[in-house]
């Protein structure tokens, strides 16, 4: 089984870390894969300042990915998830805060699994098995 570490680096009332590791869990055991990952959950200006430092993309996003399997012993990979950029996207997106932030656990969790998004067949396949693995843990997404 693969070890999950979630921590918060910023102040979130609404979510526990069981409730993210389950759906990374889920995901991983779903897609037939063992990592160790860590997972954490920030404000934008610290994932706008990761995004500019190691993507140079001078902006907030919602969740990066770092696969670290090359780098020697430790963690198989990091995935830090904004948790300001969830709540504004659940807001505009009809959904709960929680929905939104496992979404983007899943989604990073699928792209170190090698899913990708950028042409339009990928991204479809990529959120059709969101969308199915978050379902099946009992959450709902509208993208």
């Amino acid at each position: 089984m693969s070890m999950i570490d979630v921590s918060f680096e910023t102040d979130v009332s609404d979510v526990t870390p069981e409730e993210v590791e389950r759906a990374v869990q889920m995901t991983l055991s779903a897609e037939g894969v063992d990592l160790d990952l860590s997972i954490v959950l920030v404000d934008d200006e610290a994932i706008h300042h990761m995004n500019r430092q190691f993507l140079e993309h001078d902006y907030a996003t919602d969740v990066i990915c770092f696969d670290l399997r090359d780098d020697g012993p430790g963690v198989d990979a990091e995935i830090v998830v904004s948790v300001d950029t969830a709540r504004r996207e659940a807001e505009l997106r009809n959904m709960t805060f929680i929905s939104e932030v496992l979404l983007y656990c899943v989604h990073g969790t699928l792209h170190l699994l090698g899913y990708d998004d950028h042409d339009p067949e990928d991204k479809l396949r990529m959120h059709a098995r969101q969308r199915a693995l978050l379902a099946e843990i009992g959450y709902e997404t509208t993208e």
